[in-house]
């Protein structure tokens, strides 16, 4: 008997996976090119031609990706297989795969030239980037626990190779290892979480076990603590967040803005299908958990944050801030939290992606920016730049009017809202915290500027800031989506407004169970 598949409802998946199998092939065909000086339009094909063919093969089929998930926003709830239903393709699944493309794309960009730089210009980059992207977007899809679970390793084998992608960079090689190792604890840990959740529920697709999740029963309980215990160290949660800064600093920085965007998007899109709708019955039971890791990973993050003389370790601390911003989302457990939450990961993107830029854009000859001091000068040598990070920096630090300020504002409203509906002082108590933790990161965020603006460089510690034409384009991007989203939000809310994400989440999930 034939399988009854739907080709057309992963179809911007296909897109990925063939260029993460082709990828390779072209690689060597191009290699082979060059080896015997073949000519290509009339030019002899060289290394800097291939790197070009490479990057654009890639982007191209990120953008036939893109296109093909925009364009079937409007479409009903779609499954690759509903004789053996793992992956459902709803609203939910398409806004989170169109903003885990658009990180792809804007980190290939940045990546043609700093490969480049850094001495590892190498095709299997970009077809271990496309592979972790796979990942994510199956990740995002998943409707029960085995397609969860392989989606999410996945996603992490390649980023583990990504991590160490520079070898021979000392730093890089151990960002891979404690990634690894730590990344492989986490897996074990969901893995276990899962495996007990069958065995208390008797399935693994999530509608259905909702239906016999058994608040009461310390086996459903514990399978449903371990799930959120393997998802906490993705978000890098406190206290699960420890690799977080050494695996930022050690990895190359293009692949550091994409695990601070793709695998932040990718898992908290996985925690939401999961929590809304597997876990929905222990929603009481879980929410004193998300408070306290809202909480701690939000002061943690930001008081970190403030200690720290190196730039991308700054970053990492910040993100870990970021991802207690975004709980607050999951503690509101409603429609407008998750709004709130999934407009926040959309921004996000734009923000950190535009100031890892500008790091790597200041790579040369292999040395990276380390120190924030070193970023003393920029706004004479590169001021595009430096304005560019400015603006990331402000909007990080939620500063009207820019993309990031709507982020909180918007989370901030969702739990204002539901405090006042429930009567939950424990609400407004978490929105306090989060606006006195927006002011705190201020100390640090600002420093930047402070230092970009009002310090000089000295001699051969000027930075060196020239930037090629695809890592400007992103810088305008970025900076352009920082300001648009900001000045006129309600536009980009429409998403939400007109689309239920949350409800076509859990409609996806009942049509497939019998």
């Amino acid at each position: 008997m034939m399988p009854n598949l739907d080709l057309s409802a992963i179809s911007p998946m296909i897109f990925v996976a063939v260029g993460a199998i082709l990828l390779p092939l072209l690689e060597v065909l191009l290699a082979r090119m060059i080896e015997r000086r073949r000519s290509w339009l009339g030019r002899t094909v060289n290394r800097e031609m291939a790197s070009t063919a490479i990057v654009i093969f890639t982007v191209l089929l990120l953008v036939l990706a893109l296109l093909r998930t925009v364009g079937t926003f409007d479409l009903p709830v779609a499954h690759f297989n509903l004789d053996h239903p793992m992956i459902a393709v709803d609203q939910l699944t398409r806004f989170l795969n169109a903003v885990l493309l658009i990180s792809a794309i804007l980190t290939v960009l940045v990546s043609s030239r700093y490969l480049a730089d850094i001495g590892m210009d190498h095709g299997e980059f970009y077809a271990l980037l496309l592979a972790s992207l796979l990942g994510m977007m199956l990740l995002g899809a998943a409707t029960d626990l085995i397609m969860l679970f392989l989606a999410l390793e996945l996603m992490s084998i390649p980023i583990y190779a990504l991590a160490g992608f520079q070898r021979s960079s000392l730093k890089s090689n151990e960002s891979a290892l404690k990634y690894f190792i730590i990344g492989s604890f986490a897996s074990a840990l969901l893995l276990y979480g899962c495996a007990l959740l069958y065995g208390a529920t008797g399935t693994v697709e999530l509608a259905e076990i909702a239906r016999g999740f058994d608040p009461e029963n310390p086996l459903t309980l514990l399978g449903a603590a371990l799930v959120l215990v393997g998802f906490a160290f993705k978000i890098a949660s406190v206290p699960f967040h420890q690799w977080a800064p050494d695996v930022y600093e050690g990895a190359p920085t293009t692949v550091t803005g994409f695990m601070a965007t793709a695998v932040k998007v990718a898992a908290f899109g996985a925690l939401i299908r999961v929590v809304a709708v597997g876990l929905q019955p222990g929603a009481e039971i879980m929410y004193g958990v998300f408070w306290w890791l809202a909480v701690l990973s939000m002061t943690v993050g930001n008081v970190m944050a403030i200690i720290q003389q190196n730039t991308k370790r700054m970053l990492a601390y910040s993100s870990v801030a970021h991802g207690g911003y975004m709980l607050v989302g999951i503690c509101v457990g409603t429609q407008s939290g998750y709004a709130g939450l999934l407009f926040y990961l959309l921004v996000y993107t734009f923000m950190t992606i535009g100031a890892f830029t500008v790091l790597a854009i200041l790579t040369r000859d292999g040395r990276e920016v380390s120190r924030i001091d070193d970023l003393a000068g920029l706004h004479e040598t590169h001021p595009f730049a430096a304005i560019v990070m400015t603006l990331c920096m402000f909007s990080l630090a939620g500063i009207p009017p820019l993309a990031g300020f709507w982020g909180k504002w918007y989370l901030l409203t969702g739990a204002v809202e539901r405090a006042t509906a429930i009567g939950d002082t424990s609400l407004i108590v978490l929105a306090v915290v989060l606006v006195m933790n927006s002011a705190i990161s201020l100390a640090y965020y600002l420093r930047l500027p402070v230092v970009m603006y009002m310090r000089e460089a000295r001699g051969a510690d000027r930075p060196d800031a020239t930037a090629g034409a695809l890592q400007t384009t992103v810088l305008w991007v970025c900076a352009l989506a920082i300001v648009l989203i900001g000045v006129v939000p309600g536009d980009f809310l429409i998403l939400f407004g007109d689309y239920d994400l949350i409800a076509s989440a859990r409609v996806a999930a009942s049509a497939v169970s019998p």
